[in-house]
């Protein structure tokens, strides 16, 4: 029999956008704990752009193992189209959406099919189309394994300790750091759900968009400085992270935490002297808690925002467009 064949975008090479390729390759068998998907819609997250770059900005001992060419992405949405014999609870014609073998990079989802571990699916929410459901896993999982349960206990390539989210309720007050962003816009809406008073962090352009998903309070970080209006906060997630991180210890009260997405290095002076804590997470692929905030999405409890699609043949167009920055919510690629 000939071999099916379809289209996925490859990386042969590391680079800018202009590296990503649209090219036609063998379509994959699902193995033993997989099923193939039909795939509809793809998410675009940061560890696409990471590994198109040669994963340049993290520590060589982090560094996932990986080898070219390769498919890019993680986040799929689609139908079922094949199960393979050992895979219960899944059949053919299912619409599912999935985080892929994270933190791995070998999720391969920027393609027309993909083989997937049943065990990182869940059943797509009825209630949203597959775009939506496309932009929910990495980002959602990141948020509620950050603030919600960890739900693994694999160590942080950043941390010894083991992260703990902190219990949220209606007395708990929350600074989330680039809030209208994939992650931020997730955990704006997660931390509102278990009642917190929320501050949003993000550009003036971004206020009423907030708002509507929630936000008690809005701070325009291009006009005002966080780190200098906001005092006794009992957690602060910072979506942004990296060596500006720091300055946000100092909105914390006794005992409160910050959960840094991108690590940095924190002064344990600093922290100890302040009496709070610094502690982060690596998101890894999870069916039954993305089952979870499936239900959520399905009640409408939590929305997942699109900032702009494009056809999956211009992934590059879609990574310029994260470039640019200022994103609100989700980059999705499509497939027709």
């Amino acid at each position: 029999m000939p071999t099916r064949t379809m289209k996925a975008i490859r990386v042969h090479e590391h680079g800018g956008p202009e590296v990503l390729r649209y090219d036609e390759v063998p379509t994959p068998e699902p193995r033993p704990g997989e099923v193939l998907v039909r795939v509809h819609a793809v998410g675009v997250n940061p560890p696409d752009w990471y590994l198109r770059d040669g994963l340049t900005n993290l520590p060589p001992e982090t560094r996932p193992r990986f080898t070219l060419p390769v498919i890019p992405g993680t986040d799929v949405s689609g139908v079922v189209e094949a199960v393979a014999e050992d895979v219960d609870g899944f059949s053919v014609g299912d619409e599912v959406f999935g985080l892929l073998r994270f933190p791995s990079f070998d999720g391969s989802a920027y393609a027309e099919y993909v083989a997937a571990p049943a065990s990182d699916l869940a059943r797509k929410p009825a209630g949203i189309d597959h775009v939506h459901a496309a932009g929910a896993p990495m980002a959602g999982l990141t948020a509620w394994q950050f603030l919600i349960e960890l739900g693994h206990d694999h160590p942080s390539p950043f941390q010894a300790a083991q992260h703990r989210p902190m219990a949220l309720d209606t007395n708990t007050t929350v600074l989330i750091n680039g809030a209208a962003g994939g992650v931020g816009h997730f955990a704006l809406q997660l931390a509102k759900w278990k009642g917190a008073h929320v501050i949003a962090v993000a550009s003036g352009a971004h206020a009423s968009f907030l708002r509507g998903l929630g936000a008690d309070r809005f701070i325009d970080y291009t006009t005002s400085r966080p780190e200098e209006l906001v005092h006794n906060a009992d957690l602060v997630l910072d979506t942004v992270g990296g060596r500006d991180s720091s300055r946000f210890l100092r909105t914390l009260k006794r005992g409160g935490a910050l959960y840094p997405v991108f690590f940095a290095e924190y002064d344990a002076e600093e922290t100890a002297k302040l009496g709070v804590t610094v502690s982060g997470t690596q998101v890894r692929s999870n069916g039954a808690q993305l089952a979870e905030l499936g239900r959520l999405l399905d009640a409408g409890t939590v929305c997942v925002a699109i900032d702009s699609t494009f056809p999956l043949a211009e992934a590059r167009a879609a990574h310029e467009r994260a470039a640019r920055g200022h994103i609100q919510g989700k980059i999705v690629l499509t497939i027709a």
